[in-house]
């Protein structure tokens, strides 16, 4: 246990199962140095969700004796689509699928029932922040950087002078549903792929964990009908292809290929874009064997096309800590928003 008498931010990652928390003082220091979590109830709807982020906020607190009175803001992040200041999509989202989840303002919610200032971002730009502030230190406000995270789908979050870019709408850095060319990367007579938002040839409908089920794996075990993985279960069948790809496997080296190219395209449409000083990949594809890590970060390297400039100003990274990036990132976001 850490206690202090100092003033205080509280970081909350809401997922589908659970909420990770996270205490982050003044002088920004983390005072929880691994994951606390606690049942997020998502499925039982609003009310005892919120319910269990007060739940995961205490437990934090308690396990670094720091009590109540001393936090000053709550930082928040959840699974989107949302709007900036955290009202759920009006069509619901992954995690928030139930209809009285549609348009429910969750941040102003938490904030009502905790009587604190809560500032929310979605788990994606969370996790970027993270990755940011950890990179680059006390020089995070003079950098700019973007993150892809793979996953379920694909997330991630666009970073300018240490800040989180959120748009208009909240929706900036929805890099998953950018449109990427297709010419070279499919192989011959493989399908266009299709995202679950509806989209036709987004980077989400190539790199992530759906789209492995959906559209790549079938078409590769099509061209490799003997392989172990057809006889699973399509979603079992897709959350083995990594294994697969640690050992080399020819079929599952296909896969990713496709998705580094995936990526290296989105990377570089984002280079002429935000001219970024970092380029970070996150999620289950790099949380992997160092080889095959290694081999997968090389390969979105070689198909980001970067102008001489652009190459030697900029570099290639891996964001950090993951499962704990959205609750530290959500308390960054918290902090800034102090009085300095």
């Amino acid at each position: 246990m850490v206690t202090v008498d100092r003033p205080v931010v509280v970081g909350l990652d809401n997922g589908g199962n659970s909420t990770n928390a996270t205490v982050l003082d003044a002088s920004g220091r983390f005072l929880v140095d691994r994951l606390v979590e606690t049942p997020s109830r998502v499925l039982e709807g609003p009310a005892a969700a919120v319910e269990a982020m007060v739940t995961a906020m205490d437990t934090a607190l308690t396990l670094t004796g720091v009590p109540r009175e001393q936090v000053l803001a709550v930082g928040l992040d959840t699974p989107g689509p949302a709007s900036a200041d955290g009202v759920i999509s009006s069509k619901g989202s992954t995690n928030f699928s139930q209809p009285p989840w549609r348009g429910y303002d969750i941040r102003t919610a938490l904030a009502e029932r905790i009587g604190l200032p809560v500032v929310y971002n979605n788990d994606g730009n969370a996790a970027a922040l993270y990755a940011h502030h950890v990179h680059f230190g006390a020089d995070a406000e003079r950098h700019s950087s973007i993150s892809a995270i793979v996953g379920t789908g694909l997330g991630g979050g666009v970073v300018e002078s240490g800040r989180v870019v959120r748009g208009a709408a909240g929706m900036a850095g929805e890099l998953g549903h950018v449109h990427i060319p297709l010419h070279g990367l499919l192989a011959e007579g493989q399908p266009i792929p299709t995202c679950r938002c509806g989209f036709i040839g987004d980077v989400e409908s190539v790199t992530s964990l759906t789209a492995i089920e959906r559209n790549l794996l079938p078409y590769w075990l099509s061209r490799y009908p003997d392989h172990p993985l057809a006889a699973e279960p399509p979603r079992v069948a897709a959350k083995l292809v990594r294994t697969y790809g640690e050992q080399g496997d020819p079929l599952a080296r296909r896969v990713f290929d496709q998705q580094a190219m995936a990526l290296g395209r989105l990377f570089t449409i984002a280079a002429n874009f935000t001219d970024p000083s970092v380029f970070f990949v996150g999620g289950g594809v790099v949380e992997a064997a160092p080889e095959f890590r290694e081999w997968f970060l090389g390969r979105i390297r070689e198909h980001t096309l970067l102008r001489t400039e652009q190459a030697a100003a900029s570099h290639f990274a891996l964001v950090p800590d993951l499962d704990m990036a959205g609750a530290r990132g959500s308390a960054i976001a918290a902090l800034a928003t102090l009085p300095r």
